[in-house]
C-alpha cells in the first residue's frame, strides 16, 4: 500500500535528482575542456618561442605536453557523448513512465465510472423513463377526453344534422328565382338608331334548372 502511494513520487524525485546530477558532471566536465584546449594553445606558444630560440628540445618537450593535452580533451568529449546519452535515455524513460501512469491513472478513473454505473443500473433507468412517458400519455389522453354534458354527445346525430343542414342550404339556393342585371345603358350619337340586340338563348343548364324550379313550385 505504502509503496503504492508513495513510490511514484520517489521514483519521479529521482529521476529528476539523476538528470540534475548528470547537468552538473557535463557542466564540470566542459569546464575542464576549456581550460585543458588554453593549456594546449599556451604549450604551442611557447613551442614557437622555443623554436625561435633554436631550443629544439624545450620546443618538442612542449609539443608533447599539447599532445597530452588534446588526449585528454578527446577523452572528454567522449564522456560528454556518453553523458549526453545517458541524459536523453532517462528523459525518454520518465516520459514513457508519466505516459503509462498516465494511462493507468485513465483506466482506473473508466474502471471506477463502469462500477458507479453498470448496464443493470442503465437497464433500470431506461425502463423507468419508458413507464413515466407511458404514463404522461394516459394522462394527456385522459385530459383530452369530453366530460359532463359535452360527453353525452352522439357523434352519429350530429352528423345527421349537419347533413340536413347542408341539404336545407341548397333546397334553399335551388328555390331563389334567377336575377338578372340591368342592362347598361348605351349612349347613342345623334342621327343614329340603334340597333336591337338579338334575344340571347338559354343554355341546358338554365333551362334545366327552370324547370326544378316550376316543378318545386307545384
Amino acid at each position: 500500500m505504502f509503496t503504492r502511494v508513495f513510490g511514484k513520487p520517489k521514483q519521479e524525485a529521482n529521476a529528476v535528482t539523476t538528470l540534475d546530477k548528470l547537468n552538473e558532471t557535463l557542466e564540470m566536465l566542459e569546464k575542464k575542456e576549456k581550460v585543458l584546449l588554453k593549456k594546449a594553445a599556451a604549450e604551442v606558444e611557447k613551442a614557437k618561442e622555443y623554436t625561435k630560440a633554436k631550443n629544439k628540445r624545450a620546443a618538442i618537450q612542449c609539443l608533447k605536453r599539447k599532445k597530452l593535452y588534446e588526449q585528454q580533451v578527446e577523452q572528454l568529449g567522449n564522456f560528454q557523448l556518453r553523458i549526453h546519452d545517458q541524459m536523453i535515455m532517462l528523459e525518454g524513460a520518465k516520459a514513457t513512465t508519466e505516459t503509462v501512469d498516465a494511462l493507468r491513472t485513465g483506466a482506473a478513473a473508466m474502471k471506477a465510472m463502469q462500477k458507479a454505473t453498470n448496464i443493470d443500473d442503465v437497464d433500470k433507468t431506461m425502463d423507468e423513463i419508458n413507464e413515466q412517458t407511458e404514463n404522461m400519455k394516459l394522462i394527456q389522453e385522459a385530459l383530452a377526453t369530453p366530460m359532463g354534458a359535452a360527453a353525452d354527445f352522439d357523434e352519429d346525430e350530429l352528423e345527421a344534422e349537419l347533413e340536413e343542414l347542408e341539404g336545407a342550404e341548397l333546397e334553399e339556393q335551388l328555390l331563389q328565382p334567377a336575377t338578372t342585371a340591368p342592362a347598361a345603358l348605351v349612349h347613342v350619337p345623334a342621327g343614329k338608331i340603334p340597333t336591337r340586340p338579338a334575344p340571347r338563348q338559354n343554355t341546358a343548364e338554365e333551362d334545366e334548372l327552370a324547370a326544378l324550379q316550376a316543378e318545386m313550385a307545384l
